[in-house]
């Protein structure tokens, strides 16, 4: 409320001018689509201090209308770390986007319309040819440009597996008793995780993943919701099926908001940390053994985190 009180008294200040760096396919791109001014400053923060070239990273951020003042001024009030580059906009931006938002039939509980625009990156950045999909509940302990080298050979998104023995694999998240399900996939196929995603946007548009998440997205609603568990991450399971290429685990370390038994080797050498789950870093129920690697990253010299008390 401090934020949008500033960015109402001084409304001169916070008029964001477009840069070309946002559309320069030579930088490093990332989309984070998020609600919580606190948690998108911490992403972007840890991955611009942990980048050996920072001015190279662009942070592209997209929230509703209601926080979107909010993160103009703080994002103007304290631009990231050495020269990295920030666009705000809100999701009502994107007109394309209209109709599924007024879908009445979409659960807002489980899908919120932050969460569905990671099905439609290629359209949101048509100039773009390679993205990295953050969560705004992780945080970023080196130098991301790596993901960037990694071969997707052809494959459209580069995601950490979550399987381990029976566990987390395609049965576990789509209904295998419906035929339509049992029919095109792998009940035994490995999951993997939301969080920290490299996209091909190229190979994307190729394969008309879009289309293709629309189709099974159409099918779950005409067969009254019992295609699959309710959450983004079943129909990206679908949408990127056969089309995703493991990542090593040491890019996305995940569980830290809900497992207390991560070794702190694993936190350490882990390059984005995930506190996936509900005992978020910045809630009173947070696991205490996890939460310093989050708050080391909150920016405490900001006036108006001084001013409203905000202390972990």
């Amino acid at each position: 409320m401090r934020l949008v009180g500033e960015r109402v008294a001084r409304p001169e200040r916070y008029v964001e001018v477009k840069k070309m760096e946002f559309e320069d396919s030579s930088l490093y791109h990332y989309a984070i689509f998020s609600d919580s001014v606190i948690a998108v400053s911490v992403v972007v923060n840890s991955a611009a201090k942990n980048a050996e070239e920072p001015w190279k990273h662009v942070f592209h951020v997209v929230t509703d209308r209601m926080n979107l003042a909010a993160m103009q001024v703080w994002f103007t009030m304290r631009p990231p770390y050495g020269g990295a580059h920030v666009e705000i906009r809100a999701l009502d931006a994107f007109e394309f986007l209209n109709p599924f938002s007024n879908d009445k039939n979409r659960n807002s509980k489980y899908l919120s319309m932050l969460d569905h625009l990671r099905f439609y990156l290629p359209e949101m950045y048509p100039k773009l040819n390679k993205m990295v999909l953050l969560d705004d509940d992780v945080v970023v302990q080196k130098d991301l440009t790596g993901l960037w080298r990694i071969e997707l050979d052809g494959k459209v998104n580069g995601a950490v597996e979550i399987c381990f023995g029976s566990f987390h694999r395609l049965g576990h998240y789509l209904n295998f008793s419906h035929p339509l399900i049992k029919e095109r996939f792998n009940t035994k196929a490995c999951a993997w995780a939301y969080g920290v995603n490299v996209f091909d946007l190229d190979a994307w548009r190729r394969d008309k993943c879009t289309d293709h998440y629309h189709y099974w997205h159409n099918m779950n609603e005409n067969e009254n919701k019992t295609l699959w568990k309710l959450g983004t991450l079943p129909p990206g399971l679908i949408t990127f099926y056969s089309t995703t290429k493991p990542l090593d685990k040491s890019w996305h370390v995940l569980g830290l908001g809900y497992n207390p038994s991560i070794s702190m080797d694993e936190i350490n050498s882990g390059a984005v940390i995930h506190y996936n789950g509900n005992m978020k870093p910045w809630l009173d129920i947070a696991l205490n053994q996890f939460r310093p690697f989050w708050t080391k990253y909150v920016d405490y010299e900001m006036e108006f985190v001084q001013m409203c008390n905000f202390g972990l």
